[in-house]
C-alpha cells in the first residue's frame, strides 16, 4: 500500500532560511573583490577594469609565451603526499626569510611601472605586504622612489631591486640611495642583458607613460575610471631614474649592459654590505657561481617567461639548485605561481620562499590596495587548507612530501 504524503502550505518561517539573498555591498571595489575566490578570478576582474595594453603588459610574456605556459603546467603536475590521522587543527604557515620572520614563505617581487596598473601603485602594495607580514621588493623601474616608499611604509620589510647599468656611477648612486633610505636587502636582476621580445607590448604600442592616440582614446571609452585616475594623479615616471619617453625595450637597451660578467657581481658585493639576492638563475652552474661571488640568496627564475622564451622551467630546475647550493644560500623561486598551494609545492621541492609578481598585480588592478590584500588573503587561505589536507602542521614538514610529474 502506497503511503500518502501529506502536503502543507509553506510558511515564511520555513522559507526564509532557504533564501540566499545577502545584504547588498554598496562599494563597487568591495563588491568586485568579494567575487574573487582565486588569483585567476582577480585576473579576470583585472582584465575588465584596465585597458588592454596595461593588462597584457602584466599577463603576457615573451614571443610565443612557451616558457610561462610550461611553468604553469609544471605546477599543475605537482602531487602532494597526504598523511591522514594527523592533528592539523592548527597549522603554522610562517617562515624565516633572510633572518626575518614572515607569515608565509612569500615575497612580493619587483615589478616596473606599478602606478600604470593602478594609481595607488607601489605604496599600496607595500602597505598590504606589511599588514600580511611578508617582504616587498621595490623595483628600480618603479614609479615610487626608495625614500618615498620608506617614508610611507616605515614598518615594512622592504627590499630594493637593481640592475647593473652601463653607467656604474648610476648604479652606485642607486645603491647609496637605498642604503641611506634604510634598506638592508638588495636584489640584483641578472637575466636582462637585452629586452625580451614581448610581442603583446609591441602590438599594443605600450609606452611609459601611456600615450594618447586613436587606439588608446577608444580604449579610454571602455575604461574611464582608469584613465581618470591616470590623468588626475601625478605623472607616471621612473621615480629612481629620469623620466624616459619610449618603450620598455628602448629603455632596457639604453640603460642595461649586455657585457656583464661575474666580476661585476663581485664589484656590487664590495659596494653593498647588506644582504644580496641574485635574481634570474637558470642553471646549477650559475647558482654555484653567484654563491661563490657572495650572494646570500638566489632566485631560480626565468623572469616570468618575459625574457628568453623556451628557457628552463624554474620549478623543474629547483631541486637540482637546492641540492647544489641550498646549504650555502637561501633559494627562492618565481614564475608561474598563482596560489598558496603553488607556494607550498615549491617549498616542498627545495625553495625557502617564493616570489610573486603577476599575482599581486592582478589584485592591484582589480581593486588597488584592497585587491592586494585580497590576493594575500587568498594565498594564505589556500596554504592553510593545503597543509591541513596534506596532513602537515609546519612548512618544514613539506620537505620530501611533494612530487613533480
Amino acid at each position: 500500500m502506497t503511503r500518502r504524503i501529506r502536503r502543507r502550505v509553506p510558511t515564511w518561517g520555513a522559507v526564509a532560511p532557504l533564501l540566499g539573498f545577502r545584504r547588498p555591498v554598496r562599494n563597487g571595489v568591495d563588491r568586485r573583490l568579494a567575487q574573487a575566490l582565486s588569483v585567476k578570478d582577480l585576473a579576470r576582474i583585472a582584465r575588465r577594469t584596465t585597458p588592454r595594453s596595461v593588462f597584457d603588459y602584466v599577463h603576457g610574456a615573451a614571443e610565443d609565451e612557451v616558457s610561462i605556459a610550461r611553468a604553469r603546467r609544471a605546477f599543475a603536475q605537482v602531487e602532494f603526499e597526504p598523511r591522514v590521522l594527523h592533528d592539523v587543527a592548527e597549522v603554522d604557515t610562517s617562515a624565516t626569510i633572510l633572518g626575518r620572520p614572515a607569515s608565509l614563505p612569500l615575497i612580493l617581487a619587483p615589478t616596473g611601472f606599478t602606478r600604470m596598473m593602478h594609481h595607488e601603485g607601489e605604496i599600496a602594495v607595500a602597505r598590504a605586504a606589511a599588514r600580511a607580514g611578508v617582504p616587498y621588493t621595490l623595483s628600480t623601474m618603479g614609479t615610487t622612489s626608495p625614500r618615498e616608499l620608506k617614508q610611507a611604509v616605515p614598518d615594512g620589510n622592504d627590499w630594493f631591486q637593481v640592475y647593473l647599468w652601463k653607467d656604474r656611477d648610476g648604479t652606485r648612486r642607486l645603491v647609496d640611495e637605498a642604503r641611506s633610505a634604510g634598506y638592508d636587502t638588495l636584489v640584483l636582476t641578472v637575466d636582462t642583458p637585452v629586452a625580451g621580445n614581448r610581442l603583446r607590448d609591441a602590438r599594443n604600442g605600450l609606452t611609459i607613460p601611456p600615450t594618447l592616440n586613436p587606439k588608446t582614446i577608444w580604449d579610454m571609452a571602455w575604461h574611464p575610471a582608469w584613465w581618470f585616475n591616470v590623468l588626475t594623479t601625478d605623472p607616471i615616471e621612473f621615480a629612481s631614474l629620469r623620466s624616459f619617453d619610449g618603450t620598455v625595450a628602448e629603455l632596457v637597451a639604453k640603460m642595461f649592459d649586455p657585457s656583464l660578467k661575474i666580476e661585476d657581481l663581485a664589484w656590487l658585493r664590495e659596494e653593498w654590505s647588506g644582504r644580496l639576492v641574485v635574481k634570474g638563475i637558470q642553471s646549477v652552474t650559475d647558482a654555484r657561481r653567484v654563491v661563490d661571488a657572495g650572494a646570500d640568496a638566489l632566485v631560480v627564475s626565468n623572469h616570468g617567461g618575459r625574457q628568453l622564451d623556451r628557457a628552463p622551467t624554474p620549478l623543474r630546475l629547483l631541486p637540482e639548485v637546492a641540492s647544489a647550493v641550498g646549504d650555502q644560500a637561501e633559494i627562492f623561486l618565481d614564475t608561474g605561481i598563482l596560489s598558496g598551494a603553488d607556494v607550498l609545492a615549491a617549498v616542498g621541492l627545495g625553495a625557502d620562499a617564493c616570489m610573486v609578481g603577476r599575482a599581486y598585480l592582478y589584485g592591484l588592478m582589480a581593486g588597488g590596495e584592497r585587491g592586494v590584500d585580497r590576493m594575500l588573503q587568498l594565498m594564505r587561505a589556500e596554504a592553510v587548507r593545503t597543509m591541513q589536507l596534506a596532513g602537515v602542521s609546519t612548512i618544514a614538514d613539506l620537505r620530501g612530501r611533494v612530487r613533480l610529474g
